[in-house]
């Protein structure tokens, strides 16, 4: 669109004032709205490139890995006390998690940590000084999680904060799922360009995209991960790894 014909379009813009009782008047306003929103999706389109679509794609397979994040806390009247009841509790974990032959590798724990604790429900009143470990481990045995966990809070550990199955291959499952977004892509990029009677060209650009990232929320009502999406993406028992993508084509002619 041109520079003169946009002005010409916002000068036959009626601006005369209108009571929205008239019936006739609110249909104008609604026509007037509809041609300034299509005017804007015009200059959007100014510079037109080639074809851009968005692929998205999933594997699914079964865990080989547990991860455990959980914390133990402990709570007494003098520091000296709380940081020798979280060592204890700390020693005896480790020695659980020995015996269910997790080794020392497979554990990340935090150093210890200590802080004040109040109550503020009615006045404010010392409760005590609390001190707690934070613990991190990975398990490739996943029939043994329930005992684990079992074992672990017998042990001393007192707040449970995750527990999550994971695959250990996810790097070469993440790039068969980002080609099979590119391929993915490439179909719709094909139908658009058979039913415009053109073909797609060389690809131009290629974006990584984050579904989760709600700056990319536009793109994800196109991929089986909206509300209206197959169950294939959400499988009971299995890990899912997923790419999507936003690939630019260019358009040949002829």
């Amino acid at each position: 669109m041109t520079r003169s014909h946009r002005a010409k379009t916002r000068a036959s813009v009626d601006t005369t004032p209108t009571s929205w009782s008239d019936p006739t008047a609110r249909q104008r306003r609604w026509s007037i709205a509809r041609g300034l929103s299509t005017l804007a999706a015009m200059q959007m389109i100014e510079r037109p490139w080639g074809i851009a679509v968005y692929g998205t794609a999933s594997v699914k397979t079964m865990p080989d890995l547990v991860r455990i994040r959980f914390k133990v806390v402990r709570l007494e009247q003098s520091p000296s006390d709380s940081f020798a009841a979280a060592n204890d509790a700390v020693r005896a974990v480790r020695q659980a998690l020995r015996e269910h032959e997790i080794a020392d590798g497979a554990v990340e724990r935090s150093r210890l940590d200590l802080k004040s604790m109040w109550d503020f429900t009615q006045e404010r009143r010392f409760l005590g000084y609390q001190c707690q470990a934070s613990f991190a481990v990975a398990s490739a045995n996943l029939d043994d999680v329930q005992q684990l966990l079992v074992d672990v809070v017998a042990a001393g550990a007192n707040e449970i904060e995750s527990v999550d199955f994971d695959v250990r291959a996810k790097a070469d499952l993440r790039a068969g799922a980002r080609r099979d977004a590119v391929v993915a892509a490439r179909r719709k990029a094909e139908v658009y360009a058979e039913a415009a009677g053109v073909r797609v060209g060389v690809v131009l650009h290629i974006d990584d995209v984050d579904a989760d990232n709600p700056a990319h929320q536009p793109y994800r009502s196109h991929s089986s991960f909206a509300g209206n999406g197959s169950g294939q993406d959400l499988a009971p028992g299995h890990v899912v790894v997923a790419a999507s993508v936003l690939v630019g084509f260019a358009i040949n002619q002829s």
